[in-house]
Parts: C-alpha cells; sequence; structure tokens
C-alpha cells in the first residue's frame, strides 16, 4: 500500500485515529474489519454535504433540479471519478481474488467520508467533500443537469414513444448485509438487454442501463 500521508493530502483530511484511515481502505474481501459500515455512514453525509453545497452555490435553482443535480455527484460513475483523481486504487486493501471494481471504488469513497466524519465531525468531512467532489461541482451547468443513466434511457424511450426499459435481478450474492446484486436491463424496440452490477439494488440497476446505452450508441 502507498504512503496514506499522500491520500490524506488530496482529501483535505489528516486523521486523529489512522485505524479509521486504515478501516476506510479495506474491503471486505480482506478482512472482517472493513469498511462497510463507514460505507453505510458515509453515504449519508455525503448525501448531505453534496446538497448542502448545492442549495449555497445555485439559490435560485428549484427542487428538482437540485434534485437531478445531486444524485449525478453521488452515483457510481461520479464517485469512481473521485477515486481515480485520489488515486484510491493503490491504497485499498483487497482480497488475493476480488477485483477492483468502479463499484468498489466509489463505496470506498463514501467509506472515506464516513470516516473522516467519525474521526472529526462533520465540518472536516464536509470540507473533505468539496476538497474531493468540487472539481465536479465546478463543471455542472445548472440550466443541463446531468441524468443518470436510468433517467437518460428512460427519456430517450419516452422521446420515440417506445415502451420503458425493464429490470430483472438475475443475481444476488452473500448475506442479508454483505450482498451484491445483478441486474439485467431490456428493451423491446430495439431488442436489447444489458446487465450491471453493485453493491445495491439501484447501483446496479444504473450500471445495467449505462451499459445498455453504450450499446444504444
Amino acid at each position: 500500500m502507498s504512503r496514506p500521508a499522500a491520500l490524506e493530502k488530496r482529501l483535505g483530511h489528516r486523521f486523529n485515529d489512522a485505524r479509521l484511515l486504515a478501516q476506510a481502505l479495506t474491503h471486505r474481501s480482506h478482512g472482517a474489519d472493513n469498511n462497510e459500515r463507514l460505507e453505510f455512514l458515509g453515504d449519508g453525509v455525503l448525501g448531505c454535504a453534496v446538497a448542502e453545497e448545492l442549495y449555497t452555490r445555485f439559490p435560485r435553482l428549484p427542487e428538482g433540479k437540485l434534485t437531478r443535480l445531486r444524485a449525478s455527484l453521488v452515483r457510481e460513475d461520479a464517485l469512481a471519478e473521485v477515486a481515480e483523481r485520489l488515486q484510491l486504487a493503490g491504497f485499498l486493501q483487497v482480497g488475493a481474488k476480488q477485483q477492483v471494481t468502479r463499484s468498489l471504488l466509489a463505496d470506498a469513497v463514501e467509506a472515506l467520508v464516513g470516516a473522516v466524519f467519525v474521526d472529526a465531525g462533520y465540518e472536516a468531512a464536509r470540507k473533505a467533500v468539496l476538497a474531493t467532489v468540487g472539481p465536479l461541482i465546478d463543471r455542472l451547468d445548472p440550466e443541463e443537469p446531468a441524468k443518470d443513466a436510468k433517467t437518460e434511457l428512460q427519456e430517450r424511450l419516452q422521446a420515440k414513444h417506445l415502451p420503458l426499459p425493464q429490470y430483472r435481478v438475475i443475481a444476488v450474492q452473500g448475506v442479508a448485509h454483505r450482498q451484491s446484486f445483478e441486474v439485467e436491463c431490456s428493451i423491446v424496440e430495439p431488442p436489447v438487454a444489458a446487465t450491471g452490477k453493485g453493491t445495491s439494488r439501484q447501483r446496479a440497476e444504473q450500471e445495467a442501463a449505462q451499459a445498455l446505452l453504450e450499446k444504444l450508441k
């Protein structure tokens, strides 16, 4: 593993408790003291910090557009981009047979935010979110909020008066609190299907919709 100090610098937070940082960087495939609980916490803190920043930065935007903007920033693709900027893959501890996927990287970003929150409170976590997600916020066009893959696919089909996509869970692995989902997204015209995986059904559906959009392109 690379020196954690380099990651702390990019994150904009020096941990008082280095064990929290280590835990945030440990996938369940590597050990029992892993980042799943921190990921759960970080998901909520991240959403709150992003919502607060959008509310402040775009005072004239209505609730609907703010919601769309927030969704574009906390989705898996955006968090995977944040992970790449943090060079997070080089810090993660994973099992010997575990691949470092975009979903895993996105989860680790959430775990890091959760770890900062536990280590130093909301204000520190908010600053870490702005340090990492800030560049994505800076490039937003508030008049044309980015759409998540499911929304984009649905709107594309509606514009052509075609049936909406169907999502079907085709596999669930792991125990109740450590599940991973595989979902198929399909449309009837043209007859195309694609699959996606994620640590939640929602993420798996987004991945499947994205994969289908790429096929359509």
